[in-house]
């Protein structure tokens, strides 16, 4: 399998349904459209729904199903809101993401929070009108309202504002790196899984063991590019962190120990699906695409 090349038909097809289940008509209500419009359609590695997709064919289900597309499209709304959110200038006051302004930069404030709020509960009427049986849209709620929610990534960002205006310790480090994105990673599994309808508990644990390390491992990617990438190729900032005063995987380590640990998590991350056959492989290599992204 072409990694790459599997990553841009996905895509297609989640770009596809995003467009369809945000296509509004409402004259009045424009400029909201458009503002969650613009960021949903920004670019973006489309990682979440990507694997939401893989694990649902991993329980079983055809490829692209459609219940598992709204799924998984809903998580990608979240995941959106959260970036608008973030680059709030009451947060990390970003003017860039992904190589375009920020929400707030181009509808103002008050719209970008808007905008935010309404890809967060459009995600919930997206999976209740999913074409999938209600246990699972049951279980896809409680999923993604967890683990988005203030036990989840909310928790996880209120810890990296803690961050910034002090050193967080290793143990509350690694928590909020496990909240604020390892959650909505792991949330990736529970959504594939639940759509697949499956029940089975082992196959939970083993993609949520993968989810976890690779969510580490991406954030701890994350903060490395922050320090070596080519602004124009990372498409945000480089150095925010550092001018932010956050604590990163960097405060800790050396770059050469943090790329090690990022490759010892993939390596876990491998280990965990390496018996699910070909969506398994498929799982594993994109781990390792992952590892070495520039953006």
């Amino acid at each position: 399998m072409n990694i790459t090349e599997d990553i841009k038909a996905y895509n297609e097809v989640i770009n596809e349904h995003l467009n369809e289940l945000l296509s509004g008509n409402d004259d009045d209500l424009k400029l909201i459209t458009d503002a969650m419009s613009y960021s949903v359609q920004n670019g973006g590695k489309r990682i979440r729904p990507y694997l939401v997709l893989k694990f649902s064919e991993l329980g079983g289900l055809s490829k692209f199903d459609r219940g598992a597309l709204s799924f998984a499209c809903a998580l990608e709304m979240v995941h959106t809101y959260s970036l608008i959110h973030d680059d709030l200038p009451c947060m990390d006051n970003d003017d860039l993401r992904r190589g375009k302004p920020t929400n707030h930069k181009v509808f103002g404030e008050a719209t970008a929070t808007l905008a935010g709020d309404g890809l967060l509960t459009l995600a919930f009427e997206v999976i209740s009108d999913a074409e999938a049986p209600d246990t699972a849209k049951v279980k896809a709620v409680k999923a993604l309202s967890e683990l988005a929610g203030w036990r989840g990534m909310v928790g996880g960002q209120i810890m990296d504002l803690q961050g910034e205006k002090r050193k967080l310790d290793s143990r509350e480090f690694n928590k909020m790196n496990a909240l604020k994105t390892g959650a909505l990673l792991r949330c990736t599994a529970r959504l594939g899984l639940a759509a697949a309808g499956c029940d089975d508990e082992d196959t939970y644990e083993d993609a949520d063991e993968y989810c976890a390390c690779v969510g580490r491992a991406f954030q701890i990617r994350d903060d490395i590019l922050d320090v070596i990438a080519d602004q124009a190729e990372f498409g945000k900032p480089v150095g925010s962190d550092e001018k932010n005063g956050k604590t990163t995987v960097l405060s800790y380590m050396s770059l050469d120990e943090a790329q090690s640990l990022a490759a010892e998590l993939t390596d876990i991350a491998v280990t965990s699906i390496k018996d699910y056959g070909e969506v398994g492989a498929e799982l594993a290599e994109f781990a390792g695409y992952l590892l070495t992204r520039r953006k």
